[in-house]
Formats: C-alpha cells, sequence, structure tokens
C-alpha cells in the first residue's frame, strides 16, 4: 500500500474494483529491451532494474492502482541455471517487490492520490520450463513436488511484504493444490487464478472443481482467470463468483495467441474495454490485462469502471 492509511486489498474489493496493470513484457518491449531468453522480463531484475520500475510507472499512471511484480519467471531454479547463485535469486525476488513499490512511491510523488498495491506474481512450474508447458499443465510431478517447487520462492516474495501474492497462471487442479498448501501461514493474501480453454483449465479440468479447491482458503482473497482469450472471461467470472463467493480477479491477453515454438504472439487483438462492465456486474472485482494489454488500454478500463 502506498501508506499506513490505505486500506486493505481485501477491505478494497469488498468495497468496489480495483484496477490492475498490464502486460509487463510488452511494456518492457515497447521501451525497446529484448526478452528473448529463457528468463523473459525476470533477467532484467538484474540487468536493468530501473526498466521494469518504469513499467510499473507507467501503468500507475494509466490508471492502474496494482501492479503486478516482474517474477513470474522468477525460480531459484531458472536463476541456477544462468549461474545466478540463491542467495542471489532470492535478492532479485525481493527486489522485484521494491520495484514496484518504488513505481508506487514516484506515482504519488508525480501526484496519483489512490490507494497502490503490490502484487507479487508467483508464476506456474511451467513458467521455468519456458517452453510453453503453463499452457497444457500436467507437468508430470505430484502434488507435493509442485508443492516443494513453489514454497521456497513464495516464502522468499511473502518476507519481502507484497500486499498480495498473485498465484498466476495455473493451467490445473494439481498445481493450484500445490499452490494453497504453499500459502497457507506464509502470512500475506493471496488470489488464485488459472489460465483457461472455454470453461475448462488447460489441463482440462472443468472450472467448477478447479475454483471448489479455493472456496475454503482463507489465505485466498479472489479468485479468477488471466492469461486467456477475452472470450472466456465471462463464463469464468460467473462460475467462480457462484462456487467460491469470493471477488473475482480477471486480467485476459489481448486475444491473440502464443506460438510457444516462435516464441511470437500471432493473430489479431479481441480485447475491448467495452466488456469490462459486464464482467464486473457478474462479479470481477480485480480487473486488468495481460499479455499484450497495454497502458493506453488499462486506461480506457479505467475510465470505463468510473463511469459506470
Amino acid at each position: 500500500m502506498t501508506s499506513d492509511t490505505s486500506p486493505s486489498l481485501a477491505d478494497a474489493l469488498a468495497a468496489g474494483t480495483v484496477v490492475l496493470d498490464g502486460g509487463m513484457s510488452n511494456q518492457l518491449e515497447s521501451a525497446g529491451h529484448d526478452l528473448s531468453d529463457e528468463l523473459w522480463s525476470a533477467r532484467l531484475l538484474a540487468e536493468r532494474p530501473e526498466a521494469v520500475t518504469e513499467a510499473h510507472l507507467a501503468y500507475f499512471r494509466s490508471g492502474a492502482s496494482g501492479a503486478i511484480t516482474a517474477s513470474y519467471q522468477a525460480t531459484f531454479e531458472g536463476f541456477g541455471k544462468r549461474g545466478i547463485t540463491r542467495a542471489e535469486a532470492a535478492r532479485l525476488l525481493a527486489l522485484s517487490v521494491e520495484l514496484a513499490r518504488t513505481a508506487a512511491r514516484q506515482a504519488v510523488d508525480a501526484g496519483v492520490r489512490r490507494p497502490l498495491w503490490v502484487a507479487a506474481s508467483v508464476g506456474p512450474y511451467g513458467a521455468m520450463l519456458a517452453d510453453g508447458s503453463e499452457y497444457r499443465g500436467r507437468y508430470g510431478l505430484g502434488v507435493g513436488e509442485l508443492e516443494r517447487f513453489h514454497r521456497p520462492r513464495i516464502e522468499t516474495l511473502a518476507a519481502a511484504a507484497p500486499d498480495v501474492l498473485a498465484l498466476e497462471t495455473v493451467p490445473d487442479t494439481d498445481e493450484a493444490a500445490a499452490l494453497l498448501r504453499a500459502v497457507r501461514g506464509v502470512g500475506v493474501p493471496a488470489w488464485l487464478s488459472y489460465t483457461v480453454d472455454g470453461r475448462r483449465t488447460r489441463a482440462g479440468q472443468p472450472l467448477e472443481e478447479a475454483f471448489a479447491l479455493a472456496a475454503d482458503a482463507e489465505e485466498v482473497i479472489a479468485v479468477g482467470v488471466n492469461c486467456c482469450a477475452p472470450r472466456d472471461v465471462g463464463p469464468a467470472v460467473e462460475i467462480a463468483a457462484r462456487v467460491t463467493g469470493k471477488p473475482v480477479v480477471v486480467y485476459p491477453n489481448s486475444g491473440e495467441g502464443w506460438d510457444a515454438g516462435a516464441r511470437a504472439w500471432q493473430g489479431g487483438t479481441t480485447f475491448g474495454t467495452t466488456q469490462v462492465t459486464a464482467w464486473r456486474e457478474a462479479g470481477a472485482r480485480l480487473i486488468g490485462g495481460c499479455c499484450r494489454v497495454g497502458p493506453e488500454s488499462i486506461a480506457e478500463i479505467a475510465r470505463t469502471l468510473d463511469a459506470a
């Protein structure tokens, strides 16, 4: 939060709607940064941390009240492949939170007068593999193995005191179950967000079953979807709200499709800000964009929700 008097994110969701930011990678790429290696935007935590702060600030200035950190692809294992020690990896994970906090302070200094929150991104196991498997799930690992993978990173991020942990782009229920176990007792609330195809997770499980896992989890303050096609958001919001009774978080892609082999986006944009009012009416309380959604779209979302 920007000050000790700001409401918690959970309280803000109970009172109304919070606008999230858009895609970190597309904002960094638009600023001229090369994200072609396996660490993606996480590489800049070590090489160009000021660029990450600038990306967060662009979204705060556009109307976002929530910033998702550049830790989606930041893992001890992924950093280790690049010769980065665990101690340095832990420093970079904590830095991802501080960079978002710095951007929030700069936004306040620039005249932003609304509460700002920081969500520490916890990407799926498949993000570390960097082969597109977060869009498939079913890694061949059990819930216990996935929990052991996620727990050290979650504990490190939680120690950096974000406002919330964003358990995001989760492709299947086994990984969701592992993440829910890993966040238990860390002292920071979380949201759980699946990547979906229609009314099912990417691994094919019905969303009713997927969202039900979080229904009784006290740590989880919102459930929903991200990194999916805009057309899939509406049905998912209805299911998430009905099954869990919790506020719903949604931040879809632009509508383009990711080609993991070519490491490129293909197709046209189908994201339209006119959809966000319907999402809010169905129960969405955290609304933003994911891949290929930039500050201009976030500004339009903020204006649309303010006017509704």
